[in-house]
């Protein structure tokens, strides 16, 4: 019994020496268990944890086997990238044997720290390989294996429409017909043990995927959505246990998304790229090594679903009349059904969807029922999403109700969808057979009510009409994993995090849009201006990568990035070509670079990042670019839309500037070295004239002094160090003197915002944005705003559910929480820890998830003391700025720091930290 204690107590200490390092995340393609990986070029990131401080990874290890039971037990056939002197541990490059398509890997990695003493391997994890991408989809090594493209219906190329057209009067007959929304259903036998079962699916523009009755996953609207003539997506899923021993069946549901907007009820545009179709192959490895394939064909059968109307911008009408029970199902008899027609395959090769899916993510009952006087019952759900409705309802067979969403109810108390887009609303016709459920599969709006006419409400009388036993707003967004939190003590400032939230998950689709009604489009100044904001809340690489893609598929062969992309629309003037806009061709990779650490980005992107720059440079004249929509929406004495307060001239010179800035360290980092000489000369040259255009030398005032004008040149670095603080305290000497009101706008609030809290002036900010009783986010709050909305008087002729405006949210991170990166870092390597102590706070706590794991802080302010709590994840270091003079005395985790460990810095005290957790108390 003695030498059994000792032994287990020696255990324990070899554990304990061992493991000082854990993997605490491991993701391949920057996903846990991702499906669809690309067959090259792949790469791997892990996060550790530690229970002590100070620890750095040294070295790691990489494993990988084609079955789990291989890696478990030391087999690694696939890849053993030996024992690696390195710290890095995001953007691991794989370097294996090559992969083959439709094929599970797993995968492990073990570290190592600053003093040799290693970790346990991580959990096991896997991913599973994509098919070859290619637009011969007959071609058996593309993995297809001669999958064919099936419709119902085939449109015509004479009456295709792409790209979309907004005005469609000029089209004559085309896109006036409905298109069918079709099922598809295919039986197959499985008639052996089944190892592994995937199923390799496109539908265009969004499909549903049921196997044996049940549908698959819980996406929404999949797959996202491209420019359909340059890039398909295609989902991969794992049905092994979908599947029965003998007789199975496939389902497929085809909607119209973003590929058919035929004209009816509201459109933003027109589109026809083709009416609904799919592709399909099934990959059925059995336990005995055998294979086998099933495929969409003219074999497969088709009928119209109960769908009878969908539009990515009108709504959606369902029949549950025209439903057929067990559709999906093997028993199901489908000799009524014609087979499926063999359709034109698109232009666009498939390539597998690599981000995050959106899905339902939230759900809301109701708050209050409203009577309006011309009938009907108006639900208010008390929140502004993104979403759809779902009906539990009790009727007569061919009862229809009608429900029509909005964001704001007009002075009838009905929907007011004149500024969301008008008419948009759902229909549902019972069968009339017990309690029916239903939701709408391939649309969405942006709303807070829902009027819903030809029913009662639950608790009434008798009544013919039917009656609604539930209705339930459900919010769809990206599924992106949230990666932040704030608090602080200031009420205010929490509900205006919470109005910009719902703005950004609102929008956070499968492209960066603006508002979840009218628009759906990508408008690509939001990309950046509020990607750190975005960053934030969730993570959002994924995405950021997949507008790159979607902006390298824009842009024209002059150079030209649109507005938006993917450009399914071509607008005029400024909405096509604003170079606040298209500079998001040059801005977001290097955002996606500096927060995320992918450097491969810069790669792939330089060409289109050079393009467009040499574009600027065309249109531009002595250096100065002088067209475009300007600072959108900036408040001033005129109705908002485009700039009134600064010269467009300036915001698009500005913006051409950073533009050049930037591609001149990009330049650097890819060691091209006579493009960065190039790209210097072009700096400096516009950056003479911009300040010979623009600023008055003796004022010390750019052009009108608004506030845009005096804070992207100090954000740009376009004022003479010798100018900076005169022309900052301009601009704050400026704001006082307006009342603290905010007038800068789309463009403009992001650079206020950042030059105040470079400038040290984070007390104007809390000042300017504490308060209701001026256009701002309180007086959205006031007004009754639960999303922020486009106009900083919360306007009803706008969008009250909108992405723009939100740039308070990064300060509140970085500035009030404290959750920042010094400026040379990449990837939060170098974690900047700065807690700004403004206004009446006493207290603020943030976390953020980033590449190296969790960041936290939480500070509080007491009498005559100051308590900071810090949380820096392994493998990376912080600066520590504490809010102290040279009298204070300054503690950390209960012991007094001597003043040789400190250095005094902006009128703070800065420390520099490891790993680990921390407790800083500094006292007067």
């Amino acid at each position: 019994m003695k030498i059994c204690v000792i032994y287990f107590a020696l255990i324990f200490l070899f554990v304990n020496v061992q493991a000082q390092l854990n993997v605490a995340a491991a993701k391949c393609e920057n996903k846990i268990n991702p499906l669809g990986v690309p067959l090259t070029a792949i790469y791997f990131s892990w996060q550790l944890s530690s229970n002590q401080n100070n620890m750095l990874q040294k070295n790691y290890q990489l494993v990988m086997s084609s079955t789990k039971k291989d890696l478990m037990a030391g087999k690694y056939d696939v890849w053993n990238s030996g024992m690696v002197n390195s710290g890095q541990s995001i953007f691991v490059a794989y370097k294996g044997v090559k992969l083959n398509p439709a094929q599970k890997y797993y995968w492990q990695v073990k570290v190592w720290d600053q003093n040799n003493r290693s970790s346990l391997f991580s959990t096991p994890q896997y991913f599973i390989t994509g098919l070859g991408e290619t637009s011969d989809l007959t071609a058996a090594q593309a993995g297809w294996e001669g999958a064919k493209w099936i419709g119902y219906q085939e449109l015509p190329d004479s009456m295709r429409v792409s790209p979309g057209v907004a005005n469609p009067a000029s089209l004559g007959n085309k896109l006036k017909e409905r298109a069918i929304v079709p099922l598809f259903r295919k039986n197959f036998s499985a008639n052996k043990k089944v190892k592994l079962a995937l199923v390799f699916i496109a539908g265009l523009g969004q499909y549903e995927l049921n196997i044996n009755g049940k549908k698959t996953g819980n996406n929404f609207m999949t797959p996202g959505w491209t420019y359909y003539d340059k890039k398909c997506f295609y989902n991969v899923y794992d049905i092994t246990k979908d599947l029965v021993n003998g007789s199975n069946a496939i389902g497929v549901t085809v909607g119209n998304g973003f590929y058919y907007i035929n004209r009816e009820r509201y459109i933003k545009m027109v589109t026809g790229f083709g009416f609904p179709k799919m592709i399909c192959t099934i990959k059925i490895e059995y336990a005995d090594g055998s294979i086998k394939n099933v495929i969409s064909d003219d074999s497969w059968k088709t009928a119209p679903s109960p769908i009878t109307f969908t539009s990515i911008y009108g709504g959606e009408d369902y029949d549950a009349q025209l439903e057929q029970q067990g559709w999906d199902m093997p028993s199901f008899n489908d000799t009524k059904w014609k087979p499926a027609r063999l359709v034109k395959t698109p232009a666009a090769p498939l390539e597998a969807e690599q981000d995050y899916p959106i899905k339902i993510m939230d759900s809301f009952t109701v708050k209050k029922i409203i009577q309006p006087q011309s009938g009907g019952y108006v639900y208010d759900f008390g929140q502004n999403i993104s979403g759809i409705v779902e009906i539990k309802v009790k009727g007569k067979k061919g009862q229809t109700v009608k429900l029509t969403p909005g964001e704001l109810l007009n002075q009838q108390q009905l929907p007011n969808q004149a500024a969301s887009g008008y008419p948009y609303y759902y229909t549902y016709t019972l069968k009339g057979d017990g309690v029916e459920i239903w939701r709408p599969k391939f649309t969405f709006y942006g709303f807070r009510y829902v009027l819903v006419q030809g029913s009662v409400t639950a608790n009434s009388g008798n009544s013919n009409l039917p009656k609604i036993l539930s209705l339930v707003s459900l919010h769809n967004r990206n599924s992106s994993p949230a990666t932040g939190s704030f608090e602080c003590s200031n009420q205010l400032f929490n509900k205006i995090n919470e109005l910009i939230r719902w703005a950004i998950k609102s929008n956070v689709q499968s492209v960066i849009t603006d508002c979840p009604h009218r628009e759906k489009l990508s408008w690509l100044e939001q990309d950046y201006l509020m990607g750190k904001s975005i960053h934030y809340n969730y993570d959002v690489y994924l995405l950021f990568k997949k507008l790159v893609q979607d902006m390298k598929e824009a842009q024209l062969p002059d150079g030209m990035v649109p507005d938006i992309a993917p450009e399914l629309v071509v607008f005029s003037g400024g909405f096509r070509d604003s170079p606040e806009w298209g500079s998001a061709a040059v801005i977001l990779p290097w955002l996606i670079y500096t927060l995320y650490g992918d450097e491969k980005i810069i790669e792939d992107a330089y060409p289109m990042i050079q393009k467009y720059v040499a574009y600027l440079k065309n249109k531009s004249t002595q250096n100065i670019v002088s067209y475009g929509l300007g600072d959108w929406f900036d408040y001033g004495p005129k109705e908002p839309g485009e700039a009134q307060l600064t010269p467009k001239a300036l915001t698009a010179s500005a913006i051409y500037y950073y533009d050049v800035l930037l591609v001149q360290k990009m330049a650097a980092l890819l060691n091209r070295k006579d493009d960065e000489m190039m790209y210097q000369q072009s700096e400096k040259e516009i950056k003479t004239a911009f300040n010979n255009n623009f600023f008055n030398n003796t004022t010390k005032v750019y052009s009108t002094g608004s506030q845009t004008a005096m804070a992207m040149p100090l954000c740009f670095g376009l004022v003479e160090e010798a100018d900076r603080k005169k022309v900052l305290q301009n601009l704050v000497d400026s704001i006082y003197k307006n009342n603290k009101a905010l007038t800068a706008g789309d463009v403009g609030f992001h650079f206020l915002v950042q030059a105040l809290d470079e400038g040290g002036a984070s007390q104007l900010l809390y000042d300017m944005n504490n308060r209701n009783d001026v256009a701002g986010y309180g007086y959205q709050l006031k007004k009754g705003a639960t999303a922020l909305t486009e106009s900083w008087a919360a306007l009803e002729e706008v969008s009250n559910n909108h992405l723009m405006l939100g740039h308070i949210m990064e300060w509140f991170y970085s500035g009030v929480a404290g959750i920042g990166q010094e400026k040379k870092s990449i990837a939060f390597k170098q974690i900047k820890i700065r807690p700004q102590l403004v206004g009446d706070i006493t207290f603020a706590k943030g976390s953020f998830n980033s590449p190296y794991g969790w960041i936290k802080t939480a500070w509080k302010k007491e009498s005559k003391k100051f308590l900071l709590h810090v949380e820096i994840p392994v493998n990376t270091t912080s600066n520590v700025y504490l809010p102290a003079t040279v009298v204070s005395a300054v503690y950390l985790n209960g012991e007094k720091v001597s003043s040789n460990k400190i250095k005094m810095e902006d009128g703070g005290v800065v420390i520099a930290v490891g790993s680990g957790k921390y407790n800083f108390e500094v006292r007067e």
